[in-house]
């Protein structure tokens, strides 16, 4: 067996040496060059930069994000008032619509490409994917059926809390029992009306939960635990920065309801330091980690190991992301669920075709690998790329 393909300007700065961890053989950066219309003796200023060596190039976030985004922005707003560049509101521009953590994102990229090689095992080994991990890591039967939730609740303009109510009541409608919904882009008053919204459309063993995906500093944080206690909630998330495990465990002097976060930590060096300063519970909160964003399921079955041996069972992980790679998991190593996103990121969420929501819960079907095959309209893209 042999990969044949995995489908930037990069400089080598390899150089026989290394460090107690690496060696620098191999080592790469990426080499900017920032041109201006200014002009200094006839010629003009052109500013260059590139990253520190013991970090790999970068170029493909440079190009596809960081780069266009200061080419779009309007000048003017990269400028102080003396109308010269200004490198904080520069800096400002290149992390719009950045979540909070995820600081290396090399492991975006490890987790991608590892998913294609566990689904590639998997098919060779022709099983699912979720039955060659209980065999391997579990008790050597999966549970095909997995509880999922319906994630959604953005913040639509011109939606209004008629339009939420609409999203929310489709999510039931097509089985769900648990759905999530945003806040922290509101104010409370604001948020506490929406919530107030969906909870009166649900019946019996239905619940919400909220996500503030990071946004909130300790004393938010805390307003919206106080104001979010009069609500029987499925979880409060993410209150405040993902890194910040002193605010977590604060709050969770002042909210005794269950809270999740983690998904935005992305080893598992950082989901140790969760579990070691962020104050979570193991009897009642829910760790969020995203295989697929975090170096793959090979450090995810180093992080499950890591909450073990704190006492956490596996079944308190939910994980992000809403694809099938979680679910696979899930079923195989006895996870607490998965997050989905019926009318969102599609193709790329979502369950294989025919799979139907029942009280929250999907059932697998058997197919070999992840099953992204199962999925017409993902495969077609699948297809496309190899062609």
């Amino acid at each position: 067996m042999k990969i044949i393909d995995i489908r930037e300007s990069t400089q080598p700065i390899k150089s026989n040496i290394r460090n107690a961890y690496i060696d620098f053989s191999k080592m790469t950066l990426s080499l900017v060059a920032v041109v201006t219309d200014v002009v200094r003796d006839g010629k003009p200023v052109i500013g260059y930069g590139f990253n520190s060596n013991g970090r790999y190039g970068q170029g493909a976030l440079i190009r596809e994000r960081f780069r266009p985004r200061l080419l779009e922005a309007d000048p003017a707003s990269l400028l102080d008032e003396r109308g010269v560049l200004d490198p904080h509101k520069a800096w400002a521009t290149m992390m719009t619509n950045e979540k909070p953590g995820g600081h290396g994102e090399r492991s975006v990229a490890v987790g991608t490409i590892d998913m294609a090689l566990w689904d590639a095992l998997a098919k060779i080994e022709g099983k699912p994917l979720y039955q060659l991990l209980a065999e391997r890591y579990g008790n050597g039967q999966a549970n095909r059926k997995v509880f999922v939730y319906a994630a959604g609740g953005y913040y639509w303009p011109g939606q209004g809390i008629d339009g939420l109510k609409r999203e929310m009541q489709g999510y039931l409608d097509r089985g769900y029992a648990v759905v999530k919904k945003k806040i922290g882009g509101a104010s409370l008053a604001e948020d506490c009306r929406r919530i107030e919204a969906v909870l009166g459309m649900l019946g019996p063993g239905q619940q919400l939960a909220v996500d503030a995906n990071g946004r909130f500093d300790l004393p938010t944080a805390i307003e919206y635990a106080k104001a979010l206690s009069q609500y029987d909630l499925f979880w409060y998330e993410e209150a405040g920065d993902p890194l910040d495990y002193a605010l977590q465990a604060e709050l969770a002097q002042h909210y005794d309801k269950p809270m999740a976060t983690g998904e935005n930590l992305f080893s598992m060096q950082d989901a140790r330091n969760l579990i070691r300063y962020g104050g979570m519970r193991p009897d009642r909160d829910w760790l969020q980690f995203d295989c697929a964003l975090s170096y793959g399921l090979v450090e995810y079955l180093r992080t499950l190991d890591m909450l073990k041996q704190h006492g956490w069972s596996p079944a308190r992980c939910i994980p992000h992301g809403g694809h099938q790679m979680s679910l696979a998991i899930a079923a195989g190593l006895g996870l607490g669920g998965n997050e989905s996103y019926p009318d969102l990121f599609q193709p790329y969420g979502g369950f294989p075709d025919g799979v139907k929501v029942d009280n929250s819960h999907v059932t697998l079907p058997e197919l070999p690998g992840i099953g992204f095959e199962g999925k017409a309209d993902l495969y077609a893209e699948m297809r496309a790329l190899a062609a």
